[in-house]
């Protein structure tokens, strides 16, 4: 048999077969004295084989291993593995459905924000900011968009571990009475602050807006975070420093100024 009515017989393409020639996997018969090569039955038993195989999801050098005489790993620990890396897989697909269902819900209930798709979580959290937005007699304060933005950024670089406490924190703050609407006085002031000096006397006010904001089991995670990094959260001290670079010279002191207020709350509350 050519090389074409191998691959005919079998249902690979030729360009199949010279892959698996080149990988190793199915040996490469020798040629005629016409240049041609001659494939026998074996060749077509053994093609059939790694077809088989790769169909399963088997790479090709696992293919290999099954084929090779001397191999380590026999078929049954090859194909026990690759089951549990699908089953791994189906997992993930059905927590990723679940999460999509209910932004699904959410984009028919009311609508998704512009900087979706993001968790539950911090949907219903800029659904809330949204809402107050639009009962405020001016535009929203610019301070409102740029914390949607560090938000939704932590929620995606921060790792699991982080996320989740994110998230924490978020559900922590958007449950207390009123919080939003307290938050977009805050964002206000802190506008205020934009083209200012770090001694305004205004600086002590929005700090002190801020910091009210804020649960006290929130500011307690808040003030652990930051006076003990982990090492395990790649990034964070430079995160903290273009955090703070993105802010005019009053808006950074009056951040600074509230985690110190946070920070003695906290303290007290020990």
């Amino acid at each position: 048999m050519r090389i074409g009515e191998l691959a005919a017989l079998v249902g690979v393409s030729t360009r199949a077969v010279r892959h698996y020639h080149h990988h190793g996997v199915l040996p490469e018969p020798a040629r005629k004295p016409n240049g041609y090569r001659e494939y026998g039955l074996r060749d077509a038993v053994r093609l059939a084989r790694v077809r088989r195989l790769t169909e399963l999801g088997l790479s090709l050098d696992e293919v290999r291993d099954v084929l090779a005489d001397d191999t380590g790993r026999d078929l049954y620990e090859i194909l026990a593995d690759l089951d549990a890396d699908l089953q791994r897989q189906e997992e993930d697909i059905r927590a990723r459905r679940a999460r999509l269902a209910v932004l699904l819900r959410q984009a028919q209930e009311a609508g998704l924000p512009v900087d979706g798709p993001l968790s539950p979580e911090l949907t219903d959290l800029f659904a809330q900011m949204t809402r107050v937005s639009a009962m405020l007699p001016g535009p929203e304060p610019a301070m409102a968009a740029q914390d949607r933005e560090v938000l939704a950024l932590l929620e995606t670089a921060a790792p699991p571990g982080a996320r989740e406490s994110v998230l924490a924190l978020v559900r922590a703050a958007a449950s207390e009475p009123d919080a939003v609407r307290r938050a977009y006085a805050a964002y206000a002031l802190l506008d205020d602050l934009a083209d200012t000096l770090p001694d305004d006397p205004r600086v002590e006010q929005a700090a002190q807006a801020v910091a009210s904001c804020v649960p006290d089991e929130v500011a307690a995670a808040l003030t652990s975070a930051t006076s003990d990094p982990s090492p395990e959260v790649p990034g964070a001290a430079a995160f903290g420093e273009v955090l703070f670079a993105d802010f005019a010279p009053a808006q950074a002191e009056a951040i600074r100024r509230a985690m110190e207020l946070l920070a003695a709350r906290a303290e007290l509350l020990r």
